[in-house]
């Protein structure tokens, strides 16, 4: 029964590619959540607004959007190695931006969101071509696997690296922070030049509008596709208070916390994914996207209603595993039903549905809480997440009846495997 529970490491066996990229994702996670930490403290420190930390999310929106459609594009007509590794390097020197600002004898505000819009841009490029990555390294039935796995480690560095951020930042500095960051992003280039080639399809066409809205057509015409992204999309704009987080734990009296809040709903993520065993023998990966979903909202709901540090904590690492629950189930559906030839465009479209989402939810959040308080900021957000949560499940029901087994597109891209050359239908 045990076995049963533990984490599927077939992924992990079978592909020598996916086990650098998880070793290498382990080191950037664990920088970059240093950074994401020190970032908004150091703002806070600057100014003193919530609207001003909440900000960053609109500076980051753009770049994010127009960034990620056009990476989407570049994974499907270049070698996606080349932009992983172009793009990890380009990430460590905004990291030394960062540092050097924050050395300086008077650090200034703007650098900040500069850098913050760079990343967001960064990030947009090099996203796609890491999802799209995955389906072609790792066999198409050990995709939900990958996925547990990869949260796993993504959750490792998120409780680690905001945990160590707030102990670092309040005793070394933001500096320290910076320069930890520098120090992960320069060892992940260096694994990354290990990775095999990932070239394109022979007929593959440069990057271009056409070919952005032909993958945004595909995605337009699959419901159960669109469900996904409209789900995480909602889920993430109403319930995201990560910004206005060092505010919550002022109002509680708990500033000792802060850390924790940001690491609660990781280690929630994490213990779902150590008994992420049974995840494999699920075919209704519909079913895991609504209820993850719903699940988040509700436990942010509580957060914000709750008065006690630890309950508000509690609830946090609830509304983490469902978070990591719907995502399992996006990123199987994802890789299993889109055909290899699409899947950079597509990625780059489920770059804006999970991370435009929390960028405009942590505007939303700022702007919230400075107008009707914290605590009801973050609780009446996690209500209006279920409610959409709700409206959307009725209005897309092929994404509740999604099975792996029967589904047309699932069966074509088991049909043919992960080969590049395969046909989109469209």
């Amino acid at each position: 029964m045990t076995s049963r529970l533990l984490p599927d490491l077939s992924p992990w066996r079978s592909s020598a590619d996916f086990r650098l990229l998880w070793v290498q994702g382990l080191i950037t996670y664990f920088g970059s959540f240093m950074a994401l930490i020190a970032l908004p403290l150091q703002i806070k420190d600057l100014t003193g607004s919530p609207l001003a930390v909440g900000a960053m999310g609109a500076v980051e929106l753009v770049p994010l959007v127009v960034f990620g459609l056009y990476g989407g594009a570049l994974a499907d007509s270049a070698d996606r190695r080349k932009v992983i590794l172009g793009t990890e390097a380009g990430l460590g020197l905004l990291a030394v931006v960062l540092l050097a600002n924050a050395l300086a004898p008077e650090p200034a505000l703007w650098p900040l969101y500069v850098v913050a819009g760079g990343v967001s841009a960064l990030a947009g490029l090099q996203r796609p071509a890491l999802d799209s990555l995955m389906a072609r390294i790792v066999p198409h039935g050990q995709q939900t696997a990958a996925a547990a796995l990869n949260s796993l480690r993504w959750q490792v560095g998120a409780i680690a690296g905001p945990s160590l951020a707030g102990v670092v930042v309040a005793y070394a500095g933001h500096a320290t922070a910076y320069g930890v960051t520098v120090v992960t992003f320069a060892v992940s280039v260096l694994l990354c030049l290990r990775l095999s080639s990932a070239p394109p399809a022979r007929d593959a066409e440069k990057p271009s509008l056409r070919g952005i809205a032909e993958g945004a057509r595909y995605a337009w015409s699959r419901p159960v596709l669109l469900g996904t992204y409209a789900i995480d999309l909602a889920a993430m704009f109403f319930a995201f208070p990560n910004a206005i987080f060092p505010f919550l734990a002022d109002e509680l009296d708990a500033e000792w916390s802060l850390g924790l809040m940001y690491a609660a709903g990781s280690v929630g993520s994490l213990l779902l994914g150590l008994t992420s065993g049974w995840t494999s023998r699920v075919r209704r990966h519909g079913l895991f996207v609504v209820g993850g979903a719903a699940v988040w909202g509700l436990a942010v709901a509580a957060a914000g209603w709750f008065g006690n540090v630890w309950l508000v904590l509690c609830c946090l690492g609830v509304a983490g595993a469902g978070d990591m629950l719907s995502g399992l189930g996006r990123s199987t559906i994802w890789n299993q039903t889109v055909p290899d030839a699409l899947r950079g465009r597509l990625a780059g479209i489920e770059v804006l549905s999970y991370s435009v989402g929390p960028q405009l939810g942590q505007v939303r959040a700022g702007a919230m809480a400075g107008w009707t308080g914290t605590r009801t900021a973050v609780w009446s957000g996690g209500v209006a997440c279920v409610a959409s949560v709700a409206l959307l499940a009725v209005a897309l029901p092929k994404l509740l009846t999604y099975d792996s087994e029967t589904d047309e597109d699932a069966a074509r891209r088991r049909a043919v495997g992960v080969h590049p050359e395969e046909t989109p239908a469209v």
